[in-house]
C-alpha cells in the first residue's frame, strides 16, 4: 500500500490516539477557551427584557356593520374613505409591519437617544434599523390577533418607560385610522352636497316656475296618468272622470298617512308600506332593536348603555318618521299635481313632469348623502375603545442576557475543537507513524512478533522464536543483522539485541543501521516501535532494502501501549 493512500485514509483510532498524545495542547487551548469566555461572560454588561402582548381586533360588530351598509350603499365612499374590507390574515400581517414602522415607533427611539446621550453613552451611530433589530421583538401569536412585544436594553431602568410608551403609541395608533378615514368619508360627503344642493335647487326651482306658469301647483313626487288610472280600472283607455277619482282616493289615502305620520313623531315608529326608501333605515333599526334587547338582559334600565341606546333609537324612530312624511308629502304633492293635470294639455303634463322627476331625483340623492353624512358623523362622534392590553407592560426578574453557563459551555465546546484540530495539525506535521497498519504498509517485509516494550523479561521466548524459526531457515552460516528503525530508546535496543544474541547461541549478530554493512550479512531483522520514525523514512528504508537486494526475515515492533499477556 503507498503512502498517498495512507494519508488519505481516516482512522479513528489513530484520530484517538492523536489526540491523546497531544492532550496537554487540548488542554491548553480548552482552557484558554474557558477563561476568555468566562472573562467575556462576567464583564458584559445584563441585558433586562420587558414585554406586553396587545390585541390588534376590537370587537365592534354593530359599528362595522353600519359602515359595511354604507360602504355597500357608496362604492365611490368606501374608495375614498378607506371603508373597504381586506382579507383578515395579510391585513394582520400588515398592521404588525407598520407597527414597527418608524411612524409609530420614532418617538419611542428618540426617547431612548435622548436618555443614553443623558446617561453618557455615544449613540450617534444608533439608527432606527439597528436599534429595531437588536433591542425589539414584535412577533404575532400564531393563529391569533395577540400581538407579543418585547423589549432589551442594557439599562433596567429605561425598559419600562420605553414599552410604556410603546403600549400607548400602539393604542394611538389603533384609533388613528378609523378616526382618518371617517374623516375622509365626511369631507368627501359635504363636498358631494356642496355641489348637489345647488343643482337641486336649480331643479325644484325650474318645477315650481313651470307649475306656477301653468297653474298646476307644487309637485314632490313623480305622476303618470297611467298609474292614475290603472288604480282606478282595469280598461286600457280610461274616461278622465274615472282617472280623476282614482287620483282622488290616492290624495285621500295619502293625507291619511301623512296625518298618522305627523301623530306618531319620536315615540312610535310609523310605517309606510309603499315607502321602499326607508328599508335601510328599517333594517339598522332592526339592528339597534336587537342589540338594545341583547343589552337589557344583561344590564340595568339605567345603565348608561341602555339609556344611550334608547336615545339613539328615538333618534332613528324621528329620523324614519320624518323622512316618511317628507316622502308621503312628496306623493301627495305629486298624487294632487296628478289630479289638476288631468285637465291640462298633454305637452304641459309631460313637461312638467320630467322637471318634477328631475327634481325629486336630485333631493333624494341629496337626502341620501345627508343620512349618509349624518351616519358618518355619528361614528366620528361615538368613543371607541383602542387596542386592548391583555397584559401590562412587565420586566422580568432576571437579566435574559449574557447566560454565563451556556456562554462558557460553548467556550468549552469551540476550545475542544480548536484543541483538537490544533492537535491533529501537530501530529500530521511531525510525520511520525503509530499505527501498527500504516508500520505494515511501509515496511517490505512481514511482521513477525509483537513485544511489550515495557517488559523485557518477556522477550526471552520470542528471541528464541525467532532464532529456532525465521532466521534459522537463512542459507548460510553467516552474521545476521538487526537493523534498528527510527529513533529506538538505546535501552530497549541494548536489551533485545542482548536477548538475541543469547538466543543465536554464539551466531554472530550485527547491530547497525548502515545498509552496505549489512548487505554482507545472510538474513536482516528490523525493529521498530510506534512513533519513532517518520513516513518519510520509512518510505527511503523501504526503497533502500529493495536496492541493496539482501533477504528480509521481518520485523519486530517493540509497542509501549501493549500490556504483557
Amino acid at each position: 500500500m503507498s503512502t498517498t493512500n495512507f494519508d488519505d485514509e481516516i482512522d479513528l483510532r489513530q484520530v484517538a490516539g492523536a489526540l491523546l498524545r497531544h492532550k496537554r495542547l487540548i488542554a491548553a487551548v480548552a482552557g484558554a477557551s474557558v477563561v476568555l469566555s468566562g472573562i467575556y461572560a462576567f464583564t458584559r454588561k445584563p441585558v433586562w427584557e420587558g414585554q406586553f402582548q396587545i390585541v390588534l381586533q376590537n370587537n365592534e360588530s354593530a359599528a362595522s356593520g353600519r359602515l359595511a351598509q354604507l360602504a355597500a350603499s357608496n362604492p365611490m365612499l368606501a374608495c375614498l374613505a378607506g371603508l373597504g374590507g381586506g382579507s383578515s390574515s395579510s391585513s394582520l400581517e400588515t398592521e404588525v409591519k407598520i407597527l414597527e414602522s418608524p411612524s409609530v415607533l420614532k418617538p419611542v427611539f428618540d426617547f431612548v437617544k435622548k436618555q443614553k446621550t443623558e446617561a453618557g453613552e455615544n449613540v450617534k451611530e444608533l439608527t432606527f434599523t439597528d436599534w429595531l433589530k437588536e433591542n425589539l421583538s414584535v412577533e404575532l401569536e400564531k393563529g391569533t390577533s395577540v400581538l407579543n412585544i418585547a423589549y432589551r436594553d442594557t439599562e433596567q431602568a429605561l425598559v419600562l418607560p420605553v414599552i410604556g410608551r410603546m403600549s400607548k403609541a400602539y393604542q394611538q395608533y389603533s384609533g388613528r385610522d378609523r378616526s382618518r378615514d371617517l374623516t375622509q368619508g365626511v369631507a368627501y360627503l359635504e363636498h358631494q352636497l356642496a355641489k348637489l344642493l345647488p343643482q337641486a335647487d336649480a331643479s325644484m326651482r325650474a318645477a315650481q316656475n313651470y307649475a306656477l306658469t301653468n297653474g298646476l301647483g307644487l309637485q314632490d313626487g313623480i305622476g303618470t296618468i297611467a298609474a292614475a288610472a290603472g288604480a282606478g280600472g282595469s280598461s286600457a283607455n280610461p274616461s278622465v272622470e274615472a282617472s280623476r277619482e282614482a287620483a282622488q282616493n290616492k290624495v285621500n289615502a295619502l293625507q291619511q298617512q301623512l296625518a298618522s305620520a305627523r301623530a306618531a313623531g319620536g315615540n312610535r315608529l310609523y310605517v309606510a308600506p309603499q315607502l321602499e326608501a326607508n328599508a335601510d333605515l328599517y333594517s339598522k333599526l332592526q339592528n339597534l332593536d336587537a342589540e338594545l334587547q341583547q343589552k337589557s338582559a344583561l344590564l340595568r334600565p339605567n345603565d348608561p348603555t341602555i339609556q344611550a341606546l334608547q336615545r339613539q333609537r328615538r333618534s332613528l324612530t324621528l329620523v324614519i318618521n320624518q323622512q316618511t312624511v317628507g316622502l308621503l308629502q312628496g306623493q301627495l304633492q305629486t298624487a294632487q299635481a296628478q289630479l289638476a293635470s288631468l285637465s291640462r294639455p298633454r305637452e304641459v303634463i309631460l313637461k312638467h313632469r320630467e322637471l318634477v322627476r328631475t327634481a325629486l331625483r336630485d333631493e333624494k340623492t341629496v337626502a341620501e348623502l345627508e343620512t349618509q353624512l349624518q351616519t358618518l358623523q355619528l361614528e366620528k362622534a361615538r368613543q371607541t375603545d383602542p387596542w386592548e392590553l391583555i397584559s401590562t407592560p412587565t420586566l422580568l426578574d432576571r437579566p435574559v442576557a449574557p447566560r454565563k453557563k451556556r456562554i462558557v459551555a460553548l467556550g468549552l465546546l469551540a476550545g475542544l475543537v480548536l484543541g483538537s484540530g490544533a492537535a491533529l495539525v501537530v501530529d500530521r506535521r511531525t510525520g511520525l507513524v503509530f499505527s501498527i497498519e500504516e508500520l505494515q504498509g511501509l515496511l517490505p517485509c512481514p511482521l513477525l512478533k509483537h513485544l511489550p516494550a515495557l517488559a523485557p523479561a518477556a522477550w526471552s521466548d520470542a528471541a528464541d522464536l525467532l532464532a529456532a524459526g525465521p532466521l534459522a531457515a537463512a542459507a548460510g552460516t553467516g552474521p545476521i543483522a538487526l537493523i534498528p528503525v527510527g529513533a529506538l530508546p538505546s535501552d530497549q535496543l541494548q536489551a533485545f539485541s542482548a536477548e538475541l544474541r543469547r538466543a543465536l547461541a554464539g551466531r554472530e549478530l550485527l547491530v547497525s543501521t548502515d545498509l552496505r554493512q549489512t548487505s554482507t550479512c545472510v538474513t536482516q531483522l528490523l525493529l521498530t516501535a510506534p512513533g519513532v520514525a517518520t513516513r518519510t523514512q520509512l518510505s527511503q528504508l523501504g526503497q533502500k532494502l529493495a536496492l541493496q537486494g539482501t533477504p528480509m526475515a521481518g520485523w519486530v515492533l517493540l509497542d509501549p501501549a501493549l500490556e504483557l499477556g
